[in-house]
């Protein structure tokens, strides 16, 4: 967020520094709150006294309230705007069609799941694609097939949860360790039961 906000900053009129590599829509931003300074600035001022009165803290839920039925609004439609890395969608397929080529197995590279072996047909020949080294890191260039990771929903997601982001072996070790230091419940659904089927890198 302060990068972002200094990559606008950087476009405004008034700095005399070199810009940062923001882009078309840094200055679209920056143009919209210049457009309304004084608007902006109120609103600035009621975030900072929300935040310094707590009035902006997430209320902790009344132990009575009913959650039974609980409801929110969701479902309009969006339309959003933002920047994002090329992939080459074909990376992923080369790399499956390598690892059976070569004898593997369809199976997460950090806890070992399958999802072929545990979702029978609807699971074969499905897996998720990561780049070990993350491609907001390495930035342009080319992407080799060992650049990449095979791993389950699971895994992927909790890899990107939060920085810094662990490899593929680095959670592996996390997970093994925890296997051997944890004694699982018998009657506690394992996390590999339950995946999101999503796709990303």
């Amino acid at each position: 967020m302060a990068r972002k906000t200094f990559d606008i900053a950087t476009r405004h009129p008034d700095y005399r520094g070199k810009p940062t590599n923001g882009g078309a829509l840094d200055i679209e931003v920056l143009n919209e709150f210049l457009a309304r300074s004084a608007q902006m600035t109120e609103v600035a001022q009621l975030i900072r006294q929300g935040i310094t009165a707590g009035d902006l803290q997430t209320p902790p839920l009344d132990d009575d309230e009913d959650l039974d039925d609980y409801s929110a609004p969701e479902g309009r439609l969006l339309m959003s705007r933002h920047k994002r890395r090329e992939r080459n969608k074909g990376l992923r397929r080369k790399k499956i069609v390598t690892v059976l080529n070569q004898g593997g197995a369809l199976a997460c590279e950090a806890c070992g799941f399958d999802f072929e072996a545990v979702y029978g047909d609807r699971g074969s020949g499905y897996i998720e694609c990561h780049h070990v080294v993350p491609l907001h890191e390495a930035g342009e260039g080319r992407t080799r097939l060992s650049d990449l990771a095979l791993i389950c929903a699971n895994c992927h997601r909790m890899i990107h949860r939060c920085a810094p982001w662990p490899t593929p072996k680095e959670l592996r070790r996390l997970i093994q360790t925890r296997r051997s230091t944890v004694p699982r419940i018998p009657d506690q659904q394992s996390p590999e039961a339950t995946h999101p089927a999503t796709d990303g890198g």
